[in-house]
């Protein structure tokens, strides 16, 4: 099996911000935890840098407008109407180089698709990419540009049949939109509910319009769902959907802010329980580009996106991690030195109060959308 990891240092270049959540160390912290367990220097690993994405390979999704405004207030230039399209205090800052950060993510997605596309590679990983709620004309979410959105267009460009999976703890809205009539690419995202979290969307009743009906799916989970309710409800939908939908490449979100110590989110996963649902995607795809997404308590992230890197060249990993990375730990103010931790423990009224959620949003799945795939 050829496997390929995308990564730049010209990430070190771009700051959201010091109050911003979204912190470029976790991109270096996670190269260098890689590197320490020896993961990118393997037999059969391919380790690729990024070229920037061209305009043209951005507009492929992306309004003209829109891509030349954030040119424009990347160079420094002011945009009176740049708030219309979702830049400006808040989620969405503008910081010097931001296109330049938005052709760099795009870039790294572009190439890990077209790897897999040209069978350069069985499983290509660019983590830092997963930016998956940017709209055609509008940031959203710390994401300025779609990176998932181009790298399914580039796959379904070579008439492949793609099924994108998103197990981010925010709901996959910008992808789903943006196929949401194209029968050839399901989505499917599970996500905390959108009542209680952004985006606000990704209920079950969102199911794809005219020829893509049924190739949207949402499996909304409550608060405080943890790996004992969140394994039989993702086993529950997803794998019977891929086998009855039959892709050619998987596309995979591997946002890791259903963490139960995630900052911004309120889902209750274990880095074990996030590894276990990635080698079971990885178990049903053929060939798969894998992206990564949210995640705002650095540890996890470093450590979940090294779990699942080993996933993809099918290595167990030992739980301590490399003496070269406890330097790394402690400069951040970290104390993790153990690649796993320990399932959340929850009061039982409220694991109850979870699990019956996402047996019904299962049950919901199962009476209107698979139907339609003859399930």
């Amino acid at each position: 099996m050829k496997t390929a990891v995308i990564y730049s240092d010209e990430w070190r270049r771009f700051d959201y911000g010091p109050e911003h959540p979204l912190r470029m160390e976790r991109l270096g912290l996670t190269w260098r935890l890689m590197e320490g367990y020896g993961l990118t220097a393997r037999s059969g690993v391919t380790v690729r840098s990024p070229a920037p994405a061209d305009i043209e390979a951005v507009a492929r999704f992306h309004g003209r407008e829109y891509i030349e405004i954030l040119r424009a207030v990347s160079a420094g230039d002011w945009v009176p109407h740049a708030a219309r399209h979702g830049l400006g205090p808040g989620d969405n800052p503008i910081f010097p180089g931001l296109w330049d950060a938005a052709q760099l993510v795009a870039g790294g997605s572009l190439l890990a698709a077209t790897l897999v596309a040209e069978g350069e590679a069985d499983r290509a990983f660019h983590f830092a990419g997963g930016l998956h709620h940017a709209m055609r004309d509008r940031a959203s979410g710390f994401c300025y540009v779609n990176d998932a959105v181009l790298a399914i267009m580039t796959l379904r460009q070579r008439g492949l049949r793609v099924a994108y999976v998103d197990i981010d703890a925010h709901h996959g809205d910008g992808v789903q939109f943006a196929f949401y009539d194209d029968p050839n690419v399901l989505t499917i995202s599970t996500h905390e509910r959108g009542d209680r979290l952004f985006p606000g969307t990704g209920f079950v009743e969102e199911m794809g319009q005219e020829a893509g009906l049924g190739c949207s799916v949402n499996l909304p989970l409550q608060p405080f769902t943890d790996d004992a309710i969140y394994e039989p409800a993702f086993e529950a939908v997803v794998p019977p959907l891929l086998r009855a939908f039959r892709p050619d490449v998987l596309v995979l979100q591997l946002g890791i802010d259903s963490h139960r110590t995630d900052p911004l989110t309120h889902l209750s996963l274990s880095i074990q329980g996030f590894t276990r649902a990635v080698t079971r995607l990885l178990e049903l795809g053929p060939r798969v580009v894998a992206l990564g997404g949210g995640g705002y308590d650095l540890p996890n992230v470093a450590r979940a996106w090294t779990a699942a890197w080993a996933a993809m060249n099918e290595i167990t990993l030992p739980p301590e991690l490399p003496p070269q990375s406890h330097a790394d730990m402690k400069r951040l103010g970290l104390e993790t030195m153990s690649l796993w931790d320990p399932p959340a423990e929850l009061p039982v009224d409220t694991r109850r109060w979870a699990e019956e959620y996402a047996m019904r949003q299962v049950q919901a799945i199962r009476e209107k959308i698979f139907p339609l795939h003859g399930l």
